[in-house]
């Protein structure tokens, strides 16, 4: 095994379990959170740094807002840090709950390098969502997400990636050769509604909206910031009038069990295409039973 996975949905305890076992194994963290490559996006994507303490980390702050951060970028960069963090003697841990992210890296994707195209673009410009949903399936039956199909600037992108892959010169990625062992923390439902509800709260209380308050002030467009997710968005519409604080919370509380639900189906489409997840007791003990299965593996 030369790679430890620890994956589960928001508020599931992942970043205690994963910074517990690099302690143990001599481990350094691979973030997979799509949010915590963007500098400045701390509270409302949970970095939770204080957390590592002397723990090391990669693939956290890696660009400003604004930079359009790809999963090609991220496979890239983690390529990069593995084959790094595995040179130095170190164990890389995994760890996150962007399925995207995990499974790209756990099943290997093929990716291609796709500048932009100016003259695609301007031919995509005029065209209605549909007709562009339409162009897309009929490039790629297949979709690795399917958010690109309701987001009009993330589809034109997955258009032109499609029909830059079809081209002869196109870079792609070579994939390491990856032994992992893949972990999940899962909760009863309701246990973990009352987390998401008391992290939401916590976060609230401690400056998330100040956060976002000074990252347009900064600069960064309401419309980039409602890209960013839940938090970014709902926060957003507060600071713009559109939410009073009550509703802000009750919303967003609401959105983000939601998340957590569909955080929940992909790691299960994940299973069903091949990846073996061990399913941890998170109101037992799972660093030790992660420590055991690690080491009973053979790691």
């Amino acid at each position: 095994m030369n790679l430890l996975v620890v994956l589960g949905p928001t508020a599931s305890g992942k970043t205690h379990l994963a910074v517990a076992a690099a302690r143990s194994l001599n481990g350094t963290i691979l973030s997979a959170d799509s949010r915590q490559v963007y500098r400045g996006l701390d509270i409302g994507s949970g970095k939770d740094l204080a957390e590592y303490g002397d723990i090391p980390y990669r693939l956290i702050d890696l660009v400003d807002p604004g930079y359009e951060f790809s999963l090609f970028d991220f496979v890239r960069e983690f390529n990069t840090a593995f084959a790094e963090i595995s040179a130095s003697g170190r164990l890389p841990i995994l760890a996150g709950g962007t399925g995207l992210y995990l499974d790209a890296v756990l099943r290997g994707y093929a990716l291609s390098e796709v500048p932009e195209n100016p003259a695609l673009r301007l031919e995509l410009a005029p065209l209605s969502l549909e007709v562009l949903q339409q162009r897309l399936n009929q490039l790629r039956a297949e979709q690795h997400n399917t958010t690109d199909l309701n987001d009009r600037q993330r589809l034109i992108r997955a258009i032109e990636i499609a029909e830059g892959e079809q081209q002869t010169d196109c870079n792609i990625l070579e994939s390491p050769e990856l032994k992992p062992q893949v972990f999940g923390l899962r909760w009863p439902r309701d246990i973990l509604r009352q987390r998401i509800s008391q992290r939401l709260r916590e976060r609230l209380d401690h400056g998330m909206i100040e956060e976002v308050e000074a990252l347009h002030a900064g600069g960064v467009a309401w419309a980039t910031l409602e890209f960013y997710g839940l938090e970014y968005r709902f926060v957003a519409q507060h600071l713009q009038g559109q939410l009073n604080r009550n509703d802000l919370f009750q919303k967003l509380n609401s959105a983000i069990h939601q998340f957590a639900k569909r955080q929940e189906t992909w790691f299960r489409r994940m299973e069903r295409q091949g990846v073996k997840i061990h399913w941890l007791e998170p109101q037992g003990d799972p660093v030790a039973e992660l420590l055991n299965q690690w080491s009973e593996a053979g790691a």
